[in-house]
């Protein structure tokens, strides 16, 4: 389960505490588009631990449709399909377009690997029943842990979000401006107007 710890150093304990959002009416655009961004983060990682773990539930539940129907080609003929429909590429889903990467793949896939010791699904052939569905019930336990906290994560982002718009449309923030901030930090990293 995914817990978030009050006062914690992590970003997903930063991005939900209480008052992360607090004051940002007052807060410099710049600021609000830092704290959005770091939320956005946090969401791309929850989202790519999502999928991992959609992934093994597709493994499981793979395996456990072949033995009901007497199927005679292995799951693991299957695996590298099954892993790349669901972990490979920006997430999806939500309505959400993400472009950011995971900035913790190798922290989550060994978060995923821990879940359910003592089964590998590059063989799930070898598994009993019962494991099997072990295996399935905690991967879906964690999984609705996991979208419960993106979901979390995604209200902040909303708000963030409404926000910059919401300057926007006020006239209290210019496309202007964002476009001069941009090119002042260009690919050379020089500042504003640096370059003709």
């Amino acid at each position: 389960m995914i817990e978030v710890r009050p006062g914690g150093r992590r970003r997903i304990d930063r991005v939900l505490a209480p008052g992360y959002t607090d004051g940002i009416e007052q807060r410099s655009l710049a600021d609000v588009r830092g704290l959005r961004d770091e939320a956005a983060q946090e969401e791309t990682d929850l989202s790519y631990l999502r999928r991992l773990l959609h992934a093994r539930i597709d493994i499981v539940r793979a395996e456990q449709k072949r033995r009901t129907e007497g199927g005679s080609a292995p799951v693991v003929e299957q695996l590298a399909a099954i892993l790349s429909a669901n972990a490979v590429g920006p997430a999806t889903g939500s309505g959400r377009y993400q472009t950011m990467e995971p900035s913790r793949a190798e922290a989550h896939r060994r978060h995923v690997e821990a879940l359910v010791s003592d089964v590998d699904l590059s063989d799930v052939t070898s598994l009993s029943d019962d494991k099997l569905g072990s295996a399935l019930r905690a991967f879906i336990g964690e999984e609705a842990s996991v979208s419960q906290r993106r979901r979390e994560v995604q209200v902040v982002m909303d708000q963030l979000n409404a926000e910059i718009a919401g300057r926007y449309q006020r006239g209290s923030a210019s496309v202007d401006e964002l476009l001069a901030a941009e090119r002042g930090h260009g690919e050379d990293g020089g500042p504003a107007g640096a370059a003709g």
